[in-house]
C-alpha cells in the first residue's frame, strides 16, 4: 500500500437546456490523504463540509465506499491506516458532491494501490453509481465537458462569463430532484429543448447574452426542480434584476446558479443571497463567485 492524497473540483452540472448532458468544474475542492498503517482497521477522519456524513450510515459515505472497493477490486481487503477527507463542496446543494465523492474515492484507491489512474474505468464506475456523468465528468476531466453516450468531450468556455453560486440552508435529495421530473415530454417540446441546448453550447463559447438567455430558459427540469426549492423563483428574479444573464438550477438543487458579466457577480452574490435570507431564512444560506476549474482530478504526493 503506499501514502496517496487527491483533489477534486466540484462541478456544476445541466447549467439550463444541458440537462444530464453538460457540466463545469469549478474552482471548491474535495481533498483525501490516505496514510497506511499496520493492521486491518481504517480510521476515517472528515473534515469540513463532510462532516455531516459523521451522523449518517455508513452506507452514505460515497467516498470511502468507491476507495474500499476499488482496493479490494485489487486484492487489497480489510486496510489499515488513515483516511482523512477535508471538503469544501456544500453536500446536496448542486455542486456534484456524490460524483466527487465516487471519482476522487475511486482515484485515491487506485494511487494507493500503486496503480496508474484510469479514467475510463473511473468513468464506468461513476457512472454506474450515479447513473449519468455530467458531474463526474467535469470532476475529474476539468473545464466544460459534454457527455454522449457515456463519452465525455470538452467544450470551449467564453472567459468573458462569471458564475456565481447559491443556495438556501437546506438540502435537496437528487431521488427528490429527479422524481418530480415527468416521465416523458411531447415532441414539440422535446424540439424546442434541443434548440436550446444549440443555443447553450454557442452562448458558453462566446458569452453571446442574447444566445445565453435563450440556453438558461429551461423546460425540462427547472420548472419541476425550482419549486421544490424554498425561494427559489425569487432568487431567480433577483439575479436578473442585479444583472446576472440568467439563473438556473445547479444541478438538481438545492442551489442556484447564475451566469453573468464579470462585473456585476458580486452585485449578484449578494443579492441572491438576500433573496434566499428573505424568502427561505437566514441559516446556512450561502452565496459566492465560483470560477472554472480546468486541472480536474489530481493526483499528488501527500
Amino acid at each position: 500500500m503506499h501514502a496517496a492524497y487527491v483533489r477534486v473540483p466540484a462541478s456544476t452540472s445541466n447549467l439550463g437546456a444541458g440537462f444530464d448532458c453538460i457540466g463545469l468544474a469549478l474552482d471548491r475542492y474535495l481533498t483525501a490523504e490516505f496514510r497506511p498503517g499496520p493492521g486491518t482497521s481504517l480510521t476515517i477522519v472528515r473534515r469540513g463540509t463532510v462532516r455531516v456524513l459523521d451522523d449518517r450510515p455508513a452506507a452514505h459515505d460515497l467516498f470511502v465506499t468507491a476507495f474500499r472497493s476499488t482496493l479490494a477490486a485489487r486484492g487489497h481487503r480489510d486496510v489499515g491506516g488513515t483516511l482523512i477527507i477535508d471538503s469544501e463542496i456544500p453536500v446536496a446543494r448542486g455542486l456534484g458532491s456524490s460524483a466527487v465523492a465516487v471519482v476522487g474515492g475511486t482515484a485515491l484507491g487506485m494511487a494507493a494501490a500503486g496503480d496508474a489512474i484510469d479514467n475510463a474505468r473511473i468513468l464506468a464506475d461513476a457512472e454506474r453509481a450515479e447513473g449519468h456523468l455530467d458531474n463526474a465528468a467535469p470532476a475529474l476531466l476539468g473545464g466544460l465537458v459534454a457527455v454522449a453516450h457515456g463519452h465525455p468531450f470538452a467544450l470551449p468556455l467564453s472567459p468573458n462569463l462569471a458564475f456565481v453560486f447559491a443556495a438556501p440552508g437546506v438540502e435537496l435529495a437528487t431521488a427528490r430532484a429527479r422524481a418530480a421530473l415527468p416521465a416523458t415530454v411531447p415532441h414539440a417540446e422535446a424540439t424546442r429543448a434541443l434548440s436550446r441546448v444549440a443555443a447553450l453550447i454557442r452562448a458558453l463559447e462566446t458569452g453571446d447574452p442574447e444566445l445565453l438567455v435563450l440556453g438558461l430558459d429551461d423546460t425540462l427540469h427547472v420548472p419541476y426542480r425550482l419549486p421544490l426549492i424554498p425561494g427559489g423563483a425569487e432568487v431567480v428574479a433577483a439575479g436578473k434584476k442585479a444583472g446576472a444573464y440568467g439563473v438556473t438550477v445547479s444541478g438538481a438543487g438545492s442551489g442556484l446558479l447564475a451566469i453573468t458579466p464579470p462585473a456585476r457577480a458580486d452585485e449578484v452574490a449578494a443579492a441572491m443571497a438576500a433573496a434566499f435570507r428573505l424568502a427561505a431564512g437566514p441559516e446556512g444560506v450561502m452565496a459566492f463567485e465560483v470560477r472554472p476549474d480546468r486541472e480536474g482530478t489530481a493526483i499528488r504526493d501527500p
